[in-house]
């Protein structure tokens, strides 16, 4: 919602993953979680909890406009991405769901560490009531005594965060097993699911699969998704660990399941230190080595006679992994079967005979971004609200229809938030959206603009772009401004700080104009409708990057006839 009252539910991507997620599973859990929040909430303060009414109806208004427009029923809903929580929002979004008719929603809590959420769950019994489960991110496998005294579920609500090479998948498989046997968490939920972004934004590769290239089409199913399915193909959310989980005794995990009808999933892994190491937190040396491990059925599995056996060896000397592989099935006799297990495996036995590798079509093969690219926005029924390619770092630019404009800018971009948010991480003060190879470094970059404020608008093209996502205020580049009080300037950061050149452009707003910006080798030009308005020999500038566009504050501006042409 960019300002209050303003209800939109088909804005982003979300919407459109979410569908396709349940076309697929109509199971899959839907979880919502603000990482920031409209500048308006905070009623002047930049704090989502001074008016904590209007938080929570903000929060459930999303979660009703999910049903009601895209009939998505989410099941879980958190509180502010890794920064403070507050027992009256919390409790006041409790009553707010329930009053709304959504008491199966749950609450989660709060997305951060352990403590202090714990403490408070413990002191406070309607704060205790309100909350379902306890999640915590990246928590090293490991839980605090006082969350197992409380009783909730405990979950990693975000975890795994690594570049998803074999490491990756290492890391993966040996937390969604640890993060149980070590901590008793029952969920663990990996940030990011599939890495669709420019891989140098900070975290780059930090998925589960890699889709980064909508241009070539390219993919690549990474080995986080096959380890994924050593326990998602063969257990669901509802199933029960069972307390028989532990440490092998040469290194290495193992957890057991159950439908708790008959049905038994272990899952083993031996990953060892090097070969499973995550982003954070840092890991405390070990040692795992070959074994033979036997596993005894009893009680109610005393009766299996067969299990599935499903195999993924990572192989760090020859580079002749194998994924998710289906062997012969295990024979049960006398209640019990050993497994000869190397190091960096992963076992799957089950008695679900479901399983399948999913098989999917030869991806195009990779291609850098084309180097020569152009986009008039003229979509009349865009299927999402942003358009393609351009990646928003801080702001948001979304299609628009000039409904005034008889002209030749009826379809444009527009930036569209006009007031700071409440933020996560230390947005920009400039609003700005990078597109393009960031390899690239001699450039011309061209787009008509339009300033919307009248005296304290101003608008931009960049090119050689260094920085983006929690990094974003500190980005350098070669930026070229103009404003709507006449002026013009170029600035090697997105700041604004360091000037390189300034004086008059006549530029004005509810005017269009046309920026050009050429960069090559140390030398820059810029033109303003087709005339060159300055050149400048263009030091300690960062020798390769992004092109960008965006505007000197939270301000209202449109962009048209974005063109880009690298060498």
């Amino acid at each position: 919602m960019h300002y209050e009252n303003d209800e939109n539910y088909f804005r982003g991507y979300e919407w459109w993953l979410m569908r396709e997620a349940k076309k697929r599973n109509p199971n899959i859990t839907l979880i919502g979680l603000p990482w920031a929040f409209p500048g308006w909430i905070g009623r002047g303060e930049n704090w989502p909890y001074d008016y904590p009414d209007v938080t929570a109806s903000y929060v459930v208004s999303w979660i009703t406009g999910a049903k009601q427009y895209h009939n998505l029923d989410i099941d879980y809903v958190g509180i502010w991405n890794e920064r403070s929580f507050d027992s009256k929002y919390i409790k006041l979004l409790r009553y707010t769901l329930d009053k709304s008719g959504l008491e199966r929603v749950k609450i989660i809590a709060s997305d951060n560490l352990w403590e202090p959420i714990t403490l408070f769950v413990l002191q406070d019994r309607e704060l205790s009531e309100a909350v379902d489960v306890l999640g915590a991110h990246y928590p090293g496998t490991t839980t605090v005594s006082e969350a197992l005294k409380t009783g909730k579920q405990l979950w990693s609500s975000e975890d795994y965060s690594t570049f998803n090479d074999d490491v990756g998948g290492g890391c993966w498989a040996r937390i969604l097993n640890q993060n149980y046997v070590n901590g008793q968490m029952s969920a663990t939920i990996s940030w990011n699911l599939v890495a669709s972004y420019y891989q140098e934004l900070p975290f780059g590769r930090d998925g589960l699969m890699t889709a980064q290239e909508p241009w070539s089409g390219n993919y690549v199913v990474e080995s986080p998704i096959w380890i994924t399915a050593h326990t998602t193909q063969f257990t669901q959310p509802g199933w029960k660990y069972l307390q028989t989980v532990g440490h092998l005794t040469h290194g290495g995990s193992y957890v057991a399941l159950t439908d708790q009808k008959g049905n038994l999933t272990i899952v083993i892994e031996t990953m060892t230190h090097d070969h499973s190491v995550c982003i954070r937190p840092p890991l405390l040396p070990y040692n795992v080595t070959a074994q033979k491990a036997t596993f005894c059925l009893k009680g109610s599995f005393a009766s299996i006679g067969e299990l599935q056996v499903w195999h993924s060896k990572f192989d760090f000397k020859m580079k002749k992994p194998v994924y998710f592989q289906k062997l012969t099935p295990i024979k049960v006799t006398n209640g019990s079967f050993t497994l000869d297990l190397d190091v960096d495996e992963v076992y799957t036995v089950t008695t679900i005979t479901t399983g399948l590798k999913g098989s999917y079509p030869e991806p195009p093969p990779s291609s850098p971004f084309p180097k020569i690219y152009k986009d008039d926005f003229n979509v009349q029924h865009p299927n999402f609200s942003e358009a393609p390619d351009f990646a928003d770092q801080t702001g948001v630019f979304e299609y628009f229809i000039n409904q005034t404009d008889p002209g030749p800018h009826v379809y444009t971009l527009r930036q569209v938030v006009t007031q700071r948010p409440i933020t996560w991480v230390a947005d920009a003060d400039q609003t700005i959206s990078v597109i393009g190879d960031y390899k690239w470094q001699n450039v011309t970059v061209s787009c008509d603009v339009y300033m919307e404020e009248e005296h304290s608008g101003g608008v931009f093209v960049a090119a050689r772009v260094d920085k983006g996502g929690g990094s974003v205020r500190s980005a350098r580049g070669i930026f070229f401004w103009v404003f709507a009080d006449g002026t013009y300037k170029v600035t090697n950061d997105l700041s604004g700080q360091s000037v390189l050149a300034e004086g008059q452009s006549g530029t004005r707003a509810n005017v269009w104009h046309t920026l050009t910006l050429s960069v090559k080798g140390n030398n820059a030009f810029g033109e303003l409708n087709g005339h060159v308005l300055w050149k400048n020999a263009v030091g300690l500038v960062p020798e390769h990057g992004w092109a960008a566009i965006g505007t000197s504050s939270f301000q209202l501006a449109q962009f048209d006839n974005f063109a880009v042409q690298a060498e």
